[in-house]
């Protein structure tokens, strides 16, 4: 009869029960693992023949097949070393029978000399225990502190496989690993701070009105103002996630293998800048083992595209439905991985090629500059809420002694205006800032009367905007309203949502408000 012991597989940033069957045929010594694996998982049978040598068990002389269960779904990692020798030794009779762990669950790598190695992906492993009613977890001593997070259930830690066939065996009772200091995962953004940024105070209006609400920006100026200086201090006035959104954005970076320290919640949102060379699939997720991309590592956080004109155009076309769907699919032959990609849009360029349009330096003719700017299509455009240029800062304002206002003080106007919409948005699922709000909710929380809608409809026969774009403009101005703290969309909020948009008011002409 064949050994069963259980593990888990990644789909995506979940995990599912694997059961790990092996069997002894006779014949000639072989070992054949099935069950829909790669290479990591083939490779298995030599780092356990090795460990297990290594740890003084002996590996069967017979033919041994290893089947991962269910057979019709891709399975990857290394992990599975540790429940493919705990098997073998189950079936070969070197583990008690009455040490069978029928409620034990398995995910460690094997060293050659029989350590265990961690591997990433536990935190979503551990959570897929819990649901299953598995109430044993063993793994790695790095990975301890990440599967400690999942309450509920109880983790196992050891150095090597000497220790977890004891402990099985009954022969030693679990010790503990000694307490090691709790690491610090957050971003540290204590050296960076707007108090730097000087002269922008206009900009930082709209700063503000983006980490507000959520919503995508677009700043255009002439190399030197200070858009990157600015794009890279928003997370410093971003509100704390909540424990949910804390949970996904570490799965997604334990699932990458990206934590840096296992075994704390990621509390900062995160802040991704890919370089302008980045292919589709390293942006919006894929490869071999469908990986998550940068937008769903900058998932509940920022995505900052620098030079965004110099990104390929079939790049950042691929944005455009995760963009509105706030979730990636990436398929492949066999299965499909879907990941969260909730993220703010931040993106800068310059407004022609040399950088400088509208000054004498500029020499960019007219064909250069429209040519230049129609690299990002219509459609991206589109889903940028707030599209603003970015003036050369004077001289004055830089070389003075006093500072700009501080991320301190923006961010206690952010929380402010964050807190109006948790309120209005208790019990609303995946809402938690205005530019979540789907059609129906814009309609219901965004109604315009009098002067305001006047105002709206003046600007539509002006510039003839999109469904989309008159919806992003009603949610801009909700969050104007709610910087307020006003209940109702008032004439100046609507005024100065249609401010937002630079690019929209240069192509037709500025709009008499």
């Amino acid at each position: 009869m064949a050994s069963v012991v259980k593990s888990f597989a990644l789909a995506g940033v979940d995990a599912y029960p694997v059961e790990v069957e092996i069997d002894l045929l006779g014949g000639l010594p072989a070992v054949s693992i099935v069950g829909l694996v790669d290479t990591a998982v083939r490779e298995a049978r030599e780092r356990v023949q090795a460990a297990l040598r290594f740890a003084g068990y002996h590996f069967p002389g017979e033919k041994v097949v290893i089947n991962l269960a269910p057979g019709d779904i891709k399975k990857s990692g290394s992990h599975f070393d540790l429940a493919v020798a705990v098997g073998v030794l189950l079936r070969s009779g070197q583990l008690a029978a009455n040490g069978e762990p029928d409620n034990f669950a398995f995910a460690a790598e094997l060293s050659l000399n029989a350590t265990l190695r961690p591997c990433p992906g536990v935190l979503p492993m551990a959570m897929a225990a819990r649901a299953a009613g598995i109430q044993h977890f063993i793994v790695s001593r790095e990975n301890l502190r990440e599967a400690s997070l999942v309450g509920g259930l109880h983790v196992y830690a050891f150095a090597t496989l000497q220790g977890v066939i004891s402990f099985l065996n009954g022969e030693t009772p679990y010790a503990p690993p000694p307490e090691e200091e709790m690491p610090v995962e957050d971003e540290d953004w204590s050296s960076i701070d707007f108090k730097d940024v000087r002269g922008q105070d206009a900009l930082l209006e709209y700063i503000v009105i983006a980490a507000a609400g959520g919503h995508n920006m677009l700043m255009l100026g002439s190399p030197g103002c200070g858009k990157s200086m600015v794009a890279r201090r928003i997370p410093t006035i971003l509100p704390q996630m909540s424990e949910d959104e804390s949970l996904e954005v570490t799965k997604i970076y334990s699932v990458a293998g990206l934590l840096r320290e296992r075994g704390r919640l990621i509390r900062s949102r995160p802040f991704r800048a890919p370089h302008h060379n980045a292919s589709i699939s390293a942006l919006i997720g894929g490869g071999s083992e469908a990986g998550p991309g940068e937008i769903s590592l900058a998932h509940n956080g920022v995505l900052f595209l620098d030079e965004i004109a110099e990104f390929g155009k079939k790049t950042l076309d691929a944005l455009r439905q995760p963009m509105e769907d706030r979730c990636v699919n990436i398929s492949r032959v066999k299965y499909s991985n879907s990941y969260p990609c909730s993220f703010m849009l931040v993106a800068a360029m310059n407004p022609c090629p040399c950088g400088y349009y509208g000054q004498e330096r500029c020499r960019c003719s007219d064909y250069e500059v429209l040519k230049y700017r129609h690299k990002i299509s219509g459609p991206i455009l589109d889903r940028m809420d707030i599209q603003k240029y970015v003036q050369p800062v004077n001289f004055l304002d830089l070389s003075g002694h006093s500072g700009g206002t501080s991320s301190a003080a923006l961010r206690e106007r952010v929380e402010y205006a964050r807190e109006q919409q948790r309120k209005r948005f208790t019990g609303l699922a995946r809402v938690n800032c205005n530019a979540q709000m789907t059609a129906a909710q814009v309609k219901e929380y965004c109604s315009l009367e009098g002067e305001g809608r006047r105002l709206l409809e003046r600007a539509y026969e002006r510039f003839h905007y999109s469904a989309r774009a008159f919806h992003k403009f009603l949610k801009v101005a909700r969050t104007f309203a709610d910087l307020d703290g006003s209940p109702h969309l008032r004439r100046q909020d609507v005024a100065a949502a249609l401010m937002a948009r630079d690019m929209d008011r240069e192509q037709a002409g500025m709009l008499v408000i």
